[in-house]
Formats: C-alpha cells, sequence, structure tokens
C-alpha cells in the first residue's frame, strides 16, 4: 500500500516480551559483556534491556558514557520509528449500514508507525510461535484432550486487540489460546494450562477449552459450539447497565453461524439495542465441512438481517484494527452489529483433524505464500526501510527461544493439589461448603452446609 502520513508508538523491548512468555526478567540481561551492578541498574532503571550497548571499559566492560551513547541511539531510532505513515487496504462491504440513518463511510486506509508494525509483528510471531509449540507438546502427548489451533488467524486477534481495551469483554469458542495472552497472560501460563499444571489460568482444570481471565474481561474458552454467543449479548447487556463504556465481542467460526442461540440473542440485543459486536471468525471450514456446503447464505455478514454487517479482510491486521474502530463506535452509539472477517486456520479443525481430506495441501500452501498475517505485517515493517531483515530475525531468534523457555517452565511448573478439585465450583462458596464425592466417604466440606 501507500505511506503517507500516527500516533507515537512504544517499542516492545525483549525483556517486555519475555517477561510476557514467563521467562524471568534477569534472563533478559545479556551474558555478551561483562556489566557490573551499579550499571546493571543503571540500564534497567533507563528502560535498556534488550538494547545493545557497546563496551568501551577495559576488558569491555560496559561504563556510564556507553550507556548513555546507547540511550541516545535508541531515542534517535525511536523517533525515527515513530514518524506516522498511512498504508492503504482493500475495501470492506457493508451490509445496511443504513439500517438506522445515513450509511457511514468504511475505511480504506490505517495511520500507523514502523514501531506499532514491529510491536504487531513481535505479537503475533509470539502468536504463531506459541501455537506451534502446543503443536508439539501436544504429538508429544503432553497435552490430553481436545486441542484448537489459531495460526493462520492471528491478524484477526491482533488487528481486534490493538483497538480493543480492557474495559471491553471478549467470550470466544474453544480456538482460545491467543486471546489468552492478548488478554495478559504469559505463554508459560497457556502452555501451563494445556499441560494441566498449576501456572495455569484456569491453575491446570480447564485445559486447552477453557482459558479464563476475568480481571481482564476475558470471559474464555467456550467448549459447546455457538455458546458464547449468547453469552456476548449477557456481556453486553452487563456493560449498558454499568454504563462503563464497554463493548463485548462475541466470537464464533462460520460452523457456528447457523445455530439458532446467536439469532435469538441477536433478537434481544437489538431490541435494547445492545453494545454487541458479533464477530464471525470465517475461516472456510466449519471441522471438515466446506462454507458452501454448510450454509445456504454464507456471506456472514448480512446474516444480521435487521442488524447492520460488515465483511473485512481478516488477514490484515490494519485492516481489523480500523474496522474493529468503527465496529466498536456503532455498538456503543447505535446498537449491535455483525462483522465476518474473512481468514483461513493452517492446522485442521482440532489436533485429531489432520486438515487434508477436505482441502488439499497446495490450498494451504497457496493462502501461506499469498494472505499469511504475520509475513504481511513483516512485510510493511520492511517496506518502511526503518526495519532491516537483520532485525527482524532477531526478534524471531529471540521470541523463538522465548518460547522454547516457556515450555520448558510449563513442562516444569506443579500440577494442582487434589484437594483444588474442590475449588471454584460455585461462586463465594466456603471451606466447609459441603460436595459429595462418588462415595459419601470422599466428600469435602460438613454435611449440610450449603454455602
Amino acid at each position: 500500500g501507500e505511506h503517507r502520513g500516527c500516533t507515537d508508538a512504544k517499542i516492545m523491548l525483549s525483556v517486555a516480551r519475555r517477561a510476557r512468555c514467563g521467562v524471568p526478567a534477569a534472563r533478559c540481561m545479556s551474558s555478551l559483556v561483562k556489566v557490573s551492578p551499579t550499571m546493571a541498574k543503571l540500564i534497567r532503571d533507563m528502560g535498556l534491556e534488550g538494547v545493545y550497548i557497546t563496551p568501551s571499559g577495559p576488558k569491555d566492560t560496559v561504563t556510564k558514557p556507553d550507556i548513555d551513547a546507547a540511550a541516545a541511539a535508541k531515542a534517535a531510532k525511536d523517533k525515527e520509528l515513530a514518524k506516522p505513515l498511512t498504508i492503504d487496504f482493500r475495501p470492506m462491504e457493508g451490509w445496511e449500514l443504513d439500517y438506522y440513518g445515513t450509511a457511514p463511510t468504511l475505511p480504506t486506509s490505517a495511520t500507523t508507525s514502523a514501531g506499532e508494525l514491529l510491536e504487531y509483528y513481535e505479537t503475533m510471531y509470539t502468536m504463531r510461535r506459541m501455537e506451534i509449540a502446543t503443536d508439539v507438546l501436544y504429538k508429544g502427548k503432553f497435552v490430553a484432550g481436545f486441542c484448537h489451533l489459531y495460526d493462520g488467524q492471528e491478524g484477526v486477534g491482533m488487528g481486534l486487540e490493538a483497538a480493543a481495551t480492557m474495559t471491553d469483554s471478549i467470550v470466544t469458542s474453544y480456538r482460545d489460546h491467543c486471546y489468552q495472552y492478548t488478554r495478559g497472560s504469559t505463554v508459560a501460563e497457556v502452555l501451563g494450562e494445556l499441560l494441566g499444571k498449576y501456572i495455569g489460568p484456569a491453575k491446570g482444570k480447564g485445559g486447552s477449552m477453557h482459558m479464563y481471565k476475568a480481571d481482564n474481561n476475558f470471559y474464555g474458552g467456550n467448549g459447546i459450539v455457538g455458546a458464547q454467543t449468547s453469552l456476548g449479548a449477557g456481556l453486553a447487556f452487563a456493560h449498558k447497565y454499568a454504563e462503563d463504556g464497554g463493548v463485548a465481542f462475541a466470537l464464533y467460526g462460520d460452523g457456528a453461524s447457523n445455530q439458532g442461540q446467536l439469532f435469538e440473542a441477536l433478537n434481544m440485543a437489538a431490541l435494547m439495542k445492545l453494545p454487541l459486536v458479533y464477530v464471525c471468525e470465517n475461516n472456510q471450514y466449519g471441522m471438515g465441512t466446506s462454507k458452501k456446503r454448510s450454509s445456504a447464505n454464507h456471506d456472514y455478514y448480512t446474516k444480521g438481517h435487521y442488524v447492520p454487517g460488515i465483511k473485512c479482510d481478516g488477514m490484515n491486521v490494519l485492516s481489523v484494527r480500523e474496522c474493529t474502530k468503527f465496529l466498536k463506535k456503532h455498538a456503543v452509539e447505535v446498537g449491535p452489529i455483525v462483522v465476518e472477517f474473512d481468514t483461513y486456520r493452517y492446522h485442521g479443525h482440532s489436533m485429531s483433524d489432520p486438515g487434508i481430506t477436505y482441502r488439499n495441501r497446495e490450498e494451504v500452501a497457496q493462502v501461506r505464500a499469498t494472505r499469511d498475517p504475520v509475513d504481511r505485517v513483516k512485510k510493511y515493517c520492511l517496506d518502511t526501510e526503518l526495519v532491516t531483515e537483520a532485525e527482524i530475525k532477531e526478534i524471531d531468534k529471540e521470541i523463538k527461544a522465548e518460547v522454547v523457555a516457556a515450555v520448558e517452565a510449563a513442562k516444569s511448573a506443579p500440577m494442582p493439589d487434589p484437594s483444588e478439585l474442590w475449588t471454584d465450583i460455585h461462586v463465594g462458596q466456603t471451606k466447609d461448603f459441603f460436595m459429595r464425592g462418588p462415595d459419601i466417604t470422599t466428600s469435602s466440606g460438613v454435611y449440610g452446609t450449603v454455602v
């Protein structure tokens, strides 16, 4: 696209990435140069962890002038990276946008910066490597139960989060690992949940399909197809009732798009003008069934009937971001809206699905080669000429190492204590709350206690 004319962007340094992966901060200091405790503290205080510092002291030790020089170089680089630019993207398609009045103009470009693009790339590449690591763990029999991967759909997750805030609620299907990450959990915590470890967001009791982070308004992770759509309407009602300005994003796939509960909840949301965004992540296949075989109408953005809709390129993070800004504004000011993000999953429906019985390898390879969301944002970074191929390779190397470390942290984490079987069953339950076991002698609590 054309680069023209953005807000300052905060560059994520390696120390921040490693913290998100669950790697101890102490490991973020470079071991390639000699640093005294005093200089190490100064580096931390000046926010220079992960920034290369050229040593000039005796025996290649780092001095204060070296740190000052690195800080000045970083400031100059950050200034360049924050320069605004505009990138055009494929036009969106609208449905009944004039239902409540004059049809608005949909965005066709995004204002950004090289630094912001680099931040998106780092987050999306971390998502990709986390899901690849999950694939390896599953095949190594470290992960039990169902497991659904998100690789290929990172443009939707990153673009939505780039426009949303933690006040906004997200509820999704069982393809939920990356949303747990973007909502604030570390890679090690996400992988820990997959491995049934206590460090997981559900203390290892939920597994792949039941991620959860209520403190950042992420409500799962739902194992029943389409169940989250009615929950999303309830979350939207809560936002309107609380008058907190938040929006509920209820995500579902094309395979859930014909669920009756979706339309029942959407009807209620329209009547009450709730701040609800129904997000259809159309990855082209519901399990092993193509959209053309499952839906009489597979223009999913039009299926709200009396509720407006938008179709957007879900493989372009900037297009998703700008679309989400529009969706939020509409939901708050007018009421519910439906969006279809046109995307693609590289893996099968779940890890038990090879993904090539109902489509061929050539189709998957074609999408990877021409529409990959991670490669697209990488190209945007390189096109600015402020980020080099060597810098991208170094970021890739760091993220791969960080995810490997997160895998080891998850593997070495403790299992939940057996007593955890009796916790988190009811809201506000006391330790005496009675719950019957398979045999009365294995029950928990005091018989007759109901709170």
